[in-house]
């Protein structure tokens, strides 16, 4: 998938939801369905050339079934299931990288603060050559996030290359440990401007950001003027956290409804008065890669004249996956539904298109554009003619002259924000830094 990017490695994440367990739908029995497999199954058995172990063709026709209905539900064996949830947490076991997808071998982004990688001398710009003795070439996101994570304690050994010192090549053996992620990212930027990246939504995001405006305020002498809420690369993750989110931007209206089977409307999620970001100025920057959650606030805070939305068109992810929980300690996660932003856009297969477009500060390989929602096998079609209202034409905002693509990640995402080298930052606080000039004029 091309540049998905997870905290080391976090699947792709969704917007979802838990739901129990229903029951069958009544209509059409599936029993012939069954006993077709039952006969396959036997043929299999009695007939293929090799032994075969049932439980594994079984578990591979389940996989299958769920699988070919769209690119993001999916059904979980007990061990795999375990590891899904411990993605919202904010925890797990691994080596601590961010990782971008987007050519053929995976290329970091940055070491996790504290984590083996970054002990070991892991850097931003490194390719991952080899897991293990697996070659990582062509490798997808899901299945690489696989092999690096693990029990802490238990040992991976990677295989870099390292572009900017001539592709030489280092090993690192790594000992996975518990690495803890923070979802929110604060600074102080000059202007009274408060700079909040939100990394993904994890069940205590809403808290991370509370928390976060407290201490950004301390940095600015006790009051924000204006925010960048910066949500580029996240790739989704818990929709109640990023209802949330939103809610502290805004003190009325619909944040986003939910739409199933006959476009029947499932839910309708408002705001609340008060908060503590509603009366200030508000610029939001999204991605290719920001999606499903992420594009849920940004749609809210766009629609509702709250924000100014900045960067490039997101990933389109508007699909609602449910999880169910089953016997044995397996899961199934099932698209359920589609978001629509309050004006009743239709997110999937289109995203958010930002008011003002911005680029990267570098020059994009045309050979390797940018894959999103749309191009996925068996995606959800988007949705036009059904209540879908068209966004303002973008004014476009060209790159700085001299860039250039060195094959390293952009500055984005650091640390720190950077005002010099990240040209999407520099222009969102630009813009909002005018608006409180705006405010000031007599």
């Amino acid at each position: 998938m091309a540049w998905v990017v997870a905290p080391i490695v976090g699947a792709f994440a969704c917007g979802w939801l838990s739901a129990p367990a229903l029951g069958a739908k009544s209509g059409q029995s599936p029993h012939a369905a069954i006993e077709q497999l039952a006969k396959v199954l036997v043929q299999v058995e009695n007939r293929y050339v090799d032994p075969v172990d049932r439980d594994r063709l079984l578990l591979g026709a389940i996989k299958g079934m769920v699988a070919e209905l769209d690119p993001h539900s999916e059904y979980f064996p007990p061990k795999e299931y375990g590891e899904f949830t411990s993605e919202t947490t904010g925890k797990f076991g691994g080596v601590g990288i961010e990782v971008d997808g987007r050519h053929e071998y995976l290329t970091v982004i940055t070491p996790i603060e504290g984590g083996p990688a970054e002990a070991a001398g892991v850097k931003p710009g490194d390719e991952i050559m080899m897991i293990d003795a697996l070659d990582a070439k062509g490798l997808s996101l899901e299945k690489s996030v696989r092999l690096m994570r693990g029990e802490p304690g238990t040992k991976v050994v990677l295989t870099i290359r390292r572009p900017n010192e001539g592709n030489k090549i280092y090993k690192f053996p790594l000992t996975r440990a518990e690495i803890r992620v923070p979802s929110v990212s604060f600074e102080a930027l000059p202007g009274g401007v408060a700079w909040l990246r939100i990394k993904q939504f994890q069940e205590k995001t809403h808290d991370e950001l509370v928390d976060a405006i407290g201490k950004v305020k301390g940095k600015l002498g006790g009051k924000i003027q204006g925010v960048v809420l910066d949500m580029r690369r996240n790739p989704g993750g818990l929709v109640n956290q990023a209802v949330e989110v939103a809610d502290e931007f805004l003190d009325k209206g619909v944040i986003f409804s939910m739409r199933g089977q006959n476009g029947k409307t499932l839910e309708e999620s408002r705001a609340t008065p008060g908060g503590a970001l509603v009366n200030v100025p508000v610029v939001v920057i999204v991605d290719e890669a920001s999606a499903s959650a992420a594009e849920l606030v940004a749609g809210a805070l766009q629609d509702s004249k709250r924000a100014v939305v900045v960067g490039v068109q997101s990933f389109g992810k508007g699909s609602v996956q449910s999880i169910f929980e089953l016997p044995g300690g397996a899961g199934l996660k099932l698209t359920t539904a589609r978001y629509y932003t309050p004006s009743g856009r239709s997110i999937q297969a289109q995203g958010i298109e930002p008011d003002v477009v911005v680029e990267v500060s570098r020059v994009v390989d045309p050979k390797t554009p940018m894959q999103k929602e749309k191009d996925l096998a068996n995606a959800l079609p988007a949705e036009t003619g059904k209540g879908d209202a068209g966004v303002a034409d973008a004014a476009p905002v060209t790159t700085d002259a001299g860039a250039a693509d060195s094959g390293v990640p952009a500055p984005f995402p650091g640390r720190k924000p950077d005002l010099e080298k990240d040209f999407q930052l520099r222009m969102a606080h630009q813009i909002v830094t005018g608006v409180l000039m705006k405010k000031k004029a007599p």
